[in-house]
């Protein structure tokens, strides 16, 4: 080259110092995998919802609290659990009862242990794995952390994601532990037939919204009650109920329960116990059964309230049946079966509450209590 620029030109003449080379798409997509594999065995930052101590009476935000520690990217030599990123966590009412002092005799499941992150459902992607049926990059829903990342030894409780066509979100509700919880309750519990009288407390939120309509599909009468008049307005307006009412405005639930159902219930979905259950026993049909999924208005009483209507199980022949879904995971597949189906076609709907961010996880669970959430409450802790 001769340096120096042609006669005339307006052209520059230069020394080059440093040059930047596209890389082939197949060498971009090995520099990632490698980027990947040196990441895996780093310890990074890892933000945690914490229980502080037990608790007694009603829960408190201050009862948990956000904690920084570290992460080691890998599972241990020799382990078959797994290593996982949270992307979504579920608030679930049976949750108060774990943060209280460990009681064997009435404990369903083991107590949160103070100082260590809160344990519940949630939607997660495989970092890394030492079990055969787990692999890097699978999208996962079970038990898991209120954690960023979770090291989960156990997999039992865990199931992979198929369906990646609805928000992942819906894995901790309709696609989840309350979407199964619904479908046993009603369907195997309470062998529905169509034309029946159905009742459900408490049924604005994650099982409830999906008992109703699952009742309606099949050809039954359905009542909800909520704690607010737009919840009331929910069931009526969006999950198809044929009515609702505000059970705080009712004095009398006998009477309530009359107005609503002149010729009695033959399905009760229970979620509230209490008054409600009193009510309720009064008010059904000769062999009409009861679901007992929760009772909710129990779960901060130092004293619950007694039953006093349990002479109807007698003379009207009822068959009540306390249930909790970890008996019946077997059954996931032909829920999801199910439930699938229904979803493509519109004629179930969902709805969540999210809370963004982990820091937000005490007020949405404590929320969940009071009744401050509208449809199934989910935190974000991240993106896929």
């Amino acid at each position: 080259m001769r340096l120096k620029v042609p006669e005339g030109s307006k052209g520059v003449l230069v020394k080059n110092l440093y040059l930047v080379i596209g890389v082939p798409k197949k060498n971009q997509e090995r520099a990632s995998i490698l980027k990947r594999t040196m990441a895996k065995g780093e310890e990074v930052r890892n933000k945690q919802i914490i229980l502080r101590d037990y608790v007694s009476g009603f829960p408190k935000e201050s009862d948990m609290a956000l904690k920084t520690s570290t992460m080691r990217l890998k599972v241990p030599e020799g382990s078959k659990g797994v290593l996982v990123k949270n992307l979504y966590l579920s608030c679930d009412p049976y949750m108060q009862s774990r943060m209280r002092k460990p009681d064997g005799a009435s404990s369903l499941i083991d107590s949160f242990t103070p100082g260590s992150a809160i344990i519940g459902y949630g939607v997660a992607k495989v970092l890394d794995s030492g079990h055969p049926d787990f692999k890097e990059g699978d999208l996962i829903w079970g038990m898991t952390g209120w954690e960023e990342y979770s090291l989960i030894p156990a997999t039992e409780t865990l199931f992979k994601i198929h369906y990646t066509d609805v928000p992942l979100s819906y894995y901790t509700g309709i696609l989840g532990m309350p979407g199964v919880t619904a479908y046993v309750g009603f369907y195997e519990i309470c062998s529905p037939k169509k034309g029946e009288y159905v009742f459900i407390s408490a049924a604005s939120g994650a099982v409830g919204q999906l008992v109703g309509q699952f009742a309606k599909l099949i050809g039954c009468y359905v009542v909800g009650s909520a704690g607010t008049n737009e919840k009331v307005d929910l069931l009526k307006n969006k999950f198809g109920f044929d009515e609702a009412f505000y059970y705080k405005e009712e004095n009398n639930f006998d009477a309530a329960l009359k107005r609503y159902f002149p010729e009695g219930i033959d399905i009760y979905f229970e979620n509230v116990g209490g008054k409600m259950l009193d009510a309720v026993l009064l008010n059904m049909r000769l062999h009409g059964r009861i679901a007992v999924c929760g009772m909710i208005s129990q779960y901060n009483l130092d004293q619950m309230e007694g039953v006093h209507n349990l002479i109807s199980l007698i003379s009207k022949r009822i068959r009540m049946k306390g249930f909790t879904v970890f008996d019946y995971y077997h059954l996931y597949p032909k829920f999801l079966d199910f439930v699938w189906q229904y979803i493509k076609e519109g004629k179930i709907v969902y709805m969540e509450d999210k809370a963004e961010g982990l820091e937000s996880g005490p007020t949405a669970l404590i929320g969940l209590y009071t009744g401050s959430n509208v449809g199934k409450q989910v935190v974000v802790v991240a993106d896929v």
